[in-house]
Formats: structure tokens, C-alpha cells, sequence
């Protein structure tokens, strides 16, 4: 299958996330309307004939793709939208694309946060919040959920967060691309 091709069955997600990650990158938050229609789109194309998807791998996406943000939400790393945005993104994927554009989301929004800290000329902040953080994660047991997820609240590195959205665009359009080129 030709990359234009699998790029065009995808037309509507990377619709959606474009959409999602413009508002995002001016707002720093992703609308509940939009979320909606992300995973409700994602569910009903697993319904339509010559879908890629089962409706149970749909779900299973969504259910998949939700918890390590979920997990992060708890922490007070992640918005809720963030959640519910890789959830449709899930619901659109699958599990393994899903959780593969997770790990890459990473390294993208790491990279992005990094070269933000550099340029802010903010890089000891960075390391030392991350330690701090680390440090906290590690010690959960000890100190609590709540006490972890106020530190990650306070511990902001760079001066404005990064639009989630925006990596996740980017990690789903090289997924989807290397998907097609696989196919």
C-alpha cells in the first residue's frame, strides 16, 4: 500500500489531530468535543467494511492507548484531554500502533522540551525537576500519590507546557506512515 494511500485512509485522524493540536499549541488544553468525536470516528470506522479494524481491537486500542497517560494524568503530568486524545488515537490504531505512538510521543515531546529548556536558557532547571521527579517516583510508596503529583505540578521546567497534541500529531503520522510502508 502507498503512503499517500494509507495516508488518505487516515484522512479523518490526522484531521482531527491537526485540529486538536492547533487549538492545543494556543489554548494548552484539547476540548472534550473534540475528543468525542476523535474516539467515536475511531470506533465507528472499525465498523465500516474494509476497516483495518475489528471493533474489539478498536476497543482494545482505546483502552490500551488510555492508560500510561491515565497513569501520567494521576501524576499531574498530563491534562485530561491528553488522555482522552490518545484514547481516540487508540481507538483509530489498535493497541501495538497505539502504544508504539506513546513511546515515540516521548521522545518527540522530549526533544521538543529539551530544545525549549535550551533556548529559555533553562537547562539546569530541567535536570534538577527531572531528578526531582525521579526521585519522587520512586519513593511513591513512601510519600504518597498526592505528594508526587503536587511535585510534578510545581516542578515546571520550561514556561509554558507542551501542547501534547502536538507531538502526538507527529508521532501518529510517522506510525501510520511506517504502518503503509509495511503493508
Amino acid at each position: 500500500m502507498s503512503t499517500l494511500h494509507t495516508l488518505a485512509r487516515f484522512a479523518p485522524l490526522l484531521a482531527l489531530l491537526c485540529w486538536a493540536a492547533i487549538i492545543d499549541f494556543r489554548e494548552r488544553r484539547i476540548p472534550n468535543w473534540l475528543n468525542l468525536l476523535l474516539i467515536l470516528s475511531g470506533i465507528g470506522q472499525s465498523l465500516m467494511p474494509g476497516s483495518v479494524l475489528t471493533l474489539w481491537q478498536s476497543m482494545l486500542g482505546l483502552a490500551a492507548a488510555a492508560v500510561v497517560p491515565f497513569l501520567l494524568f494521576a501524576l499531574g503530568a498530563l491534562g485530561a484531554g491528553d488522555v482522552k486524545l490518545m484514547a481516540g488515537v487508540g481507538a483509530w490504531l489498535g493497541p501495538v500502533p497505539a502504544v508504539v505512538v506513546l513511546i515515540v510521543e516521548k521522545v518527540i515531546g522530549l526533544t521538543i522540551v529539551i530544545a525549549q529548556a535550551a533556548s529559555q536558557r533553562r537547562m539546569r532547571v530541567l535536570f534538577r525537576n527531572s531528578a526531582v521527579l525521579a526521585v519522587n517516583f520512586l519513593h511513591v510508596q513512601d510519600i504518597g500519590l498526592e505528594q508526587t503529583a503536587r511535585t510534578g505540578r510545581a516542578c515546571r521546567s520550561v514556561e509554558r507546557p507542551l501542547p501534547f497534541a502536538v507531538p502526538v500529531l507527529i508521532a501518529v503520522v510517522l506510525v501510520v506512515v511506517r504502518v503503509g510502508a509495511s503493508t
